[in-house]
């Protein structure tokens, strides 16, 4: 179905299904025609490609993907848009609508099952509260996977993209580095969407790496280290980690020593490799 992102097509095709946006679900629906052709030309969607999408709407980015891609699984938690959706995209014979949390779905599963022979990514319009656990629970499932592309908050995505050793970065951007390269593509504004949000947002890709970074022995505990690093963010590493961790702060001193990190640094001045140290070195000592 074309012009999806009219106004006028999109309120009518609402009222016809009695649609009513919901809070709770973080709606927002893109109404830029410019933004999901982009989205789904940076985010893999070609030949030889099988695409989960993550969040249909009334299904603009989805008809976008299934133009390009071979296969398009298309995965939305509102029972409402099914009849919705069963218009606008009906014309595909490409495009499989599950509804469902994605959060609950066996992604590997319905990799195996949707996408034999093909190569597999991810494109999403992410509701903003919760588009840190949807990320995470992509990348540390370790899919089989070449990218994840998603429209995130723009605040979001610059800290997600941060580089490590800087003041924007956090255990989010930590985590994200750790399994891939991230890159933000472009920003689009409030505007964009209906009903329009009241922040502006960010087209942002991340190409899964291949291998992770080398050296750690527990991913567990690197991650709840790096996560009580960044608890109290005003604090020093070692004082957050003891803290965080509920650990003696002498032997996170320590290891902190060990790891070659003066006793005045803060969490988010360290790279991976120094996150890496001081987290094996801590494992050590407690």
């Amino acid at each position: 179905m074309d012009n999806l992102s009219n106004i006028g097509i999109i309120k009518d095709l609402l009222d016809r299904y009695g649609f009513k946006f919901s809070k709770s679900l973080g709606q927002n629906f893109l109404i830029n025609p410019s933004v999901c052709p982009r989205i789904a030309e940076m985010g893999n969607a070609k030949a030889g490609f099988g695409i989960i999408e993550i969040g249909t709407g009334i299904g603009v980015l989805t008809n976008e993907l299934a133009k390009r891609a071979d296969k398009v699984c298309a995965i939305e938690i509102d029972s409402r848009l099914m009849p919705v959706l069963a218009e606008t995209l009906g014309e595909y014979d490409n495009i499989k609508i599950i509804n469902d949390d994605v959060l609950k779905v066996d992604i590997k599963k319905l990799i195996d099952d949707e996408f034999k022979g093909l190569e597999v990514a991810v494109c999403a319009n992410l509701p903003y509260y919760i588009t840190s656990p949807i990320i995470m629970y992509l990348l540390e499932q370790r899919l089989p996977i070449r990218s994840v592309t998603v429209l995130v908050q723009k605040e979001a995505a610059e800290r997600l993209c941060a580089e490590l050793g800087t003041r924007e970065a956090g255990a989010v951007t930590v985590a994200v580095r750790y399994f891939s390269e991230p890159k933000i593509l472009f920003n689009v504004s409030r505007g964009s969407f209906m009903p329009a949000p009241n922040v502006d947002s960010c087209a942002v890709r991340f190409d899964i790496k291949q291998t992770t970074p080398q050296g750690v022995s527990d991913e567990a505990f690197f991650f709840k280290t790096v996560r009580a690093a960044f608890s109290q963010r005003r604090k020093t590493l070692v004082n957050s980690v003891s803290s965080g961790l509920g650990a003696d702060k002498s032997a996170v001193s320590a290891a902190a020593e060990k790891a070659s990190l003066p006793a005045s640094i803060r969490p988010e001045q360290l790279t991976m490799e120094q996150f890496i140290a001081f987290s094996e070195r801590l494992r050590e000592a407690l």
